[in-house]
């Protein structure tokens, strides 16, 4: 019998990512496009590429892997494309192709759990209405599965993460705590309810919540993920020139995940690795208790997409106030 998915991964989903804090000085001096019709790239750590090809036509692009975050091969495969594809809409873009990228141990797990791994990545990128028309495997003795994506947007309607307005509220689509039911199952320390609720978040895309968004006259848009919420307000703070504020206690979190962050023992590596990053821009209220701060920092896979809004429209946003956009130091964060 072969061995478990997540047993052959180093880290889960996206909690294997390189830290934002390690990334920063890697990029920083890269050389940076000055193709006119590049409306947006790598400078403000923005969710996709966008370039205009006419006047009303731009295409999104993207790509997304990572290791195992659950044992289920086409679950894994399904959360995988999903977070892939979360990318365009985080732009207000609607994907169209996409690519496999896989890094398999044929020998080790046997064609049959590759199969369902492509075959759930498949599912989900036919239920947003686009199409696999390719893609690219190597060998590896870690499993690795996801996609690059190609989406359209109008030119006039890129959502970015850098347009939020003084007084925004911030509007979260998912609740969080990926990160750590993925730990919590390489520990044996997750029922399988709890799984089965992580899994129904991470397969769910974020195609409705990217309209609601565009409908609620959003400013800026991004998606959470393995940089945590933190991470991920803090990008799109300081690409806004704003700080933030954050209320603990209204983050949803994936039923049974609190329990989880009593103390650290699903506590995902990359999540201990944004609460450090998360430090050095961020404070805590002293009434925000541990497991609320563990949330906040958690290394979630295949998360909801957080909105800037009008707060008179936080309805038509729907999801959860989570928090606002005001002046003070760009990208600093107030956990109250």
């Amino acid at each position: 019998m072969p061995p478990a998915l997540t047993s052959l991964s180093h880290g889960a989903g996206c909690g294997c990512k390189l830290s934002a804090a390690d990334l920063r000085p890697i990029v920083a001096d890269l050389p940076r496009p000055t193709d006119p019709r590049v409306l947006v790239a790598a400078d403000t750590a923005d969710d996709a590429g966008v370039v205009q090809l006419t006047d009303d036509l731009a295409i999104v692009q993207t790509a997304d892997f990572f290791t195992p975050i659950v044992d289920d091969p086409y679950a894994f495969g399904r959360i995988a494309a999903t977070n892939a594809l979360s990318d365009v809409y985080a732009m207000g873009g609607r994907p169209v192709s996409a690519l496999n990228l896989v890094a398999f141990p044929l020998e080790t797990l046997g064609p049959e759990i590759l199969r369902e791994i492509l075959r759930g990545g498949a599912d989900a990128v036919a239920a947003a209405g686009a199409s696999i028309v390719g893609g690219h495997s190597i060998d590896d003795p870690e499993p690795k599965y996801g996609l690059a994506v190609t989406g359209v947007v109008d030119p006039r309607s890129v959502l970015t993460n850098a347009g939020g307005r003084d007084g925004d509220a911030l509007v979260l689509s998912k609740p969080l705590g990926a990160g750590a039911v993925a730990t919590a199952l390489k520990r044996g320390l997750a029922d399988a309810a709890l799984v089965e609720r992580a899994i129904a978040v991470m397969c769910e895309l974020n195609a409705d919540a990217s309209e609601r968004a565009r409908a609620a006259g959003a400013s800026a848009l991004t998606d959470v993920t393995g940089f945590g919420l933190l991470g991920h307000v803090h990008e799109l703070a300081e690409a806004s020139g704003l700080a933030a504020e954050i209320d603990a206690a209204a983050v949803p979190a994936i039923d049974g995940v609190l329990a989880l962050l009593a103390d650290e023992r699903a506590l995902a590596g990359g999540s201990r690795r944004n609460r450090a990053d998360a430090e050095t821009f961020a404070t805590f209220a002293d009434a925000v208790a541990e497991p609320r701060r563990r949330l906040v920092c958690d290394a979630m896979t295949s998360g909801g997409l957080l909105a800037a809004v009008a707060p008179e429209r936080t309805g038509e946003a729907g999801g959860h106030v989570v928090g606002r956009l005001r002046a003070g130091t760009p990208g600093a964060i107030a956990v109250l």
